[in-house]
């Protein structure tokens, strides 16, 4: 069964406001989401982890085998005008949010284009508050200018390329809230740097397992 849906992919629009992004609903196919979701790892740490790190069932696996495929990449360079032939992988997973989470910030300028994927259930509390669900922010200081919400249940994708202006932030919430990232890198010193970090955090974490 096929994961991730493409077509849709393909012909969803551009958004301008508050910066260039792509915002899809059910990226992840609604009969396929039940067996990725009880495919992740239990996480109970917070922080982003190395997917390398990870255990993850066929399912999952293939959901991330997408995001990180040739189809995926080619369709995000079509629709942003970019050249991401050569542009370096770092996809992480991270399960929980805590109270230092969500503020606003733009992302490290090592990270070409950012990719987040949501892997929750839409019922909840929390979404219904507003509680960790991202918002796209015109500026880099109020939470409440912001141009879109994005609550992050049931295979949501959003796509956008990074630069100075492209703050984002959610208001404060502490749990469960499973989430992918996935960035195309520069090939600058800065993000080798990254990319070696995680890659260490992830050898560090295998041996802790193992110990």
């Amino acid at each position: 069964m096929e994961v991730a849906d493409f077509s849709a992919l393909s012909a969803a629009p551009v958004a301008a406001d508050p910066f260039p992004h792509i915002l899809l609903e059910r990226f992840i196919k609604p009969e396929a989401l039940p067996a990725v979701v009880a495919d992740l790892p239990a996480m109970k740490a917070r922080g982003s982890f190395p997917i390398g790190a990870l255990k993850l069932g066929p399912a999952a696996k293939a959901a991330i085998a997408a995001l990180e495929g040739p189809q995926f990449r080619a369709i995000v360079a079509e629709k942003f005008g970019l050249d991401l032939a050569d542009a370096p992988l770092m996809t992480t997973l991270r399960g929980n949010s805590g109270e230092q989470d969500g503020r606003i910030h733009t992302d490290s300028s090592a990270k070409r284009v950012t990719i987040l994927l949501y892997l929750n259930p839409a019922s909840g509390e929390a979404w219904a508050r507003h509680q960790g669900c991202l918002r796209l922010l015109r500026d880099g200081e109020n939470l409440e200018n912001f141009a879109k919400e994005v609550p992050p249940v049931e295979g949501t994708l959003l796509v956008f390329p990074n630069g100075p202006t492209t703050w984002h932030g959610h208001k404060q919430f502490v749990g469960q809230r499973y989430v992918v990232q996935m960035n195309y890198m520069t090939t600058s010193t800065k993000a080798k740097a990254e990319m070696r970090r995680h890659h260490l955090s992830a050898f560090i974490k295998r041996l802790t397992k193992a110990a």
